[in-house]
C-alpha cells in the first residue's frame, strides 16, 4: 500500500468564513469547474458532477455522517456544527501539512496564518501579480512612478512570497510574443492603462501583462501559470526564453491539455505541472488520467495541489482523489512487477510533497505569512 500521509498543497486559496446555503454552496462548487460565478441549470445541481459525487463521498464521514448522504442532509449537519467546526474537522483530516496560499483573490477568505490555524498546518504566501500591479497604480500618480514603484513591489513581495502567481498572463500576455516588451512599448501600455484606471479599468493588456510576467522572472521565485482552457503549449516561447535565468514555472489548471502540460515538462529543465484540477475534475476517473500524465512527466516535475477556493471540502476532495489514484495507479504497476514497491513509495512521496518542499525551498526559514 502506497502511503502519503504528509501533502504540500503547492496551489490553493483561503477558506470563506460565513455560513453556507445550497446556493451559495452550489456557486462555489461551480467555479472549481471553471464555471466562475454560474449557477447550475433548472432542475439540475452541480452536486452531479464528479467534484460533486466526490465531495459526498470523502466528506460526509469526517461530520459524522455517512457517506453519499444527500446534499441537504449534509449542509444541515454543516450548519447544525458551525462554520468554523465544520472547517477545523475537515482541513485537519484531508492529510494537508502545508499550505501555499494564494492572496490575490480574497473575497472573504481566510488568510494563510488563519487557514494554517484552522487546519494545524503551515502556510505561505503566493503573490498574485495583476492585483498587485493594480494596487500599485492606483497610487501612483505617472506612468514612470507606476513603473518604478511595480519593480520595488515585485522584488519586495519575494521576500516574503514562495511564489509568484498570474491569472491573464499565460492566457493573454504570452498569446502575442514571449520576449520581454520594449520599454518604450511598456510605458505607452502603462500610460494607457492608468487613464483608464480611475474608471475601474482591470490589468488585461498583453503589453503590460508580459512586462509583469518578465519583472516578476527577474525576482528568482518560482511563477505559477494558470493556462486555463488554453493549450500549454502557447507558453512554450515564454518557457524557452526564460531557460536558465533561475525562475521555475508552474502549470496551473492545465486539464484537459494535461499531456500537453506534461510534454512541456520534459522539454524544459524548469517547467512543472500542477495536478489538483486535473485529478479533482475527473474523480472517479483520476487514476485514469493520472496514468496518462505519468507516461509524459518526468516524475520529479509533478506536484499535488487542491487548487481550492472558499470550501474546505475541496480541500479534502483534491488529497483523497488524489490518494486514491495514486495508490490505484501504483500498486498495479508493482503487482505486474514493472515497479519495486521502494521506487513507488518514493515517487509518490516525491509528488505529495517533496518536489514542492524543493522547488518553493521551503525547509528555508520563512517570512510569516501576511493575514
Amino acid at each position: 500500500m502506497i502511503d502519503t500521509p504528509s501533502l504540500v498543497d503547492q496551489y490553493c486559496h483561503g477558506v470563506l468564513r460565513g455560513e453556507l446555503g445550497l446556493g451559495t454552496f452550489e456557486a462555489h462548487l461551480g467555479a472549481q469547474l471553471g464555471g466562475g460565478s454560474a449557477l447550475p441549470a433548472a432542475g439540475t445541481t452541480f452536486f452531479d458532477t464528479q467534484t460533486g459525487f466526490a465531495v459526498r463521498r470523502w466528506c460526509p464521514p469526517l461530520l459524522g455522517l455517512e457517506p453519499h448522504c444527500t446534499p441537504a442532509r449534509y449542509l444541515a449537519r454543516r450548519r447544525e456544527l458551525g462554520v468554523a467546526e465544520a472547517a477545523r474537522r475537515l482541513l485537519r483530516a484531508s492529510g494537508i501539512a502545508t499550505y501555499l496560499v494564494d492572496t490575490g483573490r480574497p473575497d472573504d477568505l481566510t488568510g494563510p496564518a488563519e487557514l494554517a490555524a484552522v487546519g494545524a498546518a503551515e502556510a505561505h504566501e503566493i503573490v498574485r501579480l495583476e492585483p498587485l500591479a493594480e494596487q500599485i497604480a492606483d497610487t501612483s500618480g505617472t506612468v514612470e512612478a507606476f513603473l518604478a514603484n511595480l519593480a520595488e513591489a515585485v522584488h519586495g513581495a519575494a521576500a516574503h512570497a514562495v511564489a509568484f502567481a498570474s491569472g491573464a498572463g499565460a492566457r493573454h500576455g504570452l498569446a502575442y510574443a514571449p520576449d520581454p516588451p520594449e520599454p518604450g512599448e511598456v510605458r505607452r501600455a502603462a500610460g494607457r492603462w492608468l487613464a483608464g484606471r480611475p474608471a475601474g479599468e482591470r490589468l488585461g493588456d498583453p503589453v503590460l501583462l508580459r512586462h509583469l510576467l518578465w519583472t516578476a522572472v527577474t525576482a528568482g521565485r518560482p511563477l505559477q501559470l494558470h493556462t486555463g482552457d488554453r493549450d500549454p503549449a502557447s507558453i512554450a516561447g515564454f518557457a524557452a526564453a526564460t531557460t536558465g535565468l533561475g525562475a521555475d514555472l508552474v502549470l496551473l489548471h492545465s486539464y484537459p491539455h494535461h499531456r500537453a502540460a506534461a510534454h512541456l515538462t520534459v522539454v524544459h529543465a524548469h517547467v512543472y505541472a500542477d495536478l489538483g484540477p486535473v485529478l479533482v475534475h475527473t474523480g472517479a476517473r483520476a487514476a485514469a488520467v493520472l496514468a496518462e500524465v505519468l507516461e509524459r512527466a518526468p516524475f520529479g516535475k509533478l506536484l499535488f495541489s487542491s487548487g481550492a477556493h472558499g470550501l474546505p471540502e475541496l480541500h479534502v476532495v483534491a488529497a483523497s482523489v488524489f490518494r486514491t489514484a495514486l495508490t490505484r495507479v501504483l500498486d498495479e504497476w508493482v503487482m505486474d512487477g514493472a515497479w519495486s514497491r521502494t521506487d513507488a513509495q518514493r515517487v509518490a512521496t516525491m509528488i505529495a510533497a517533496d518536489t514542492a518542499r524543493r522547488v518553493y525551498r521551503l525547509d528555508r526559514p520563512a517570512a510569516r505569512p501576511r493575514r
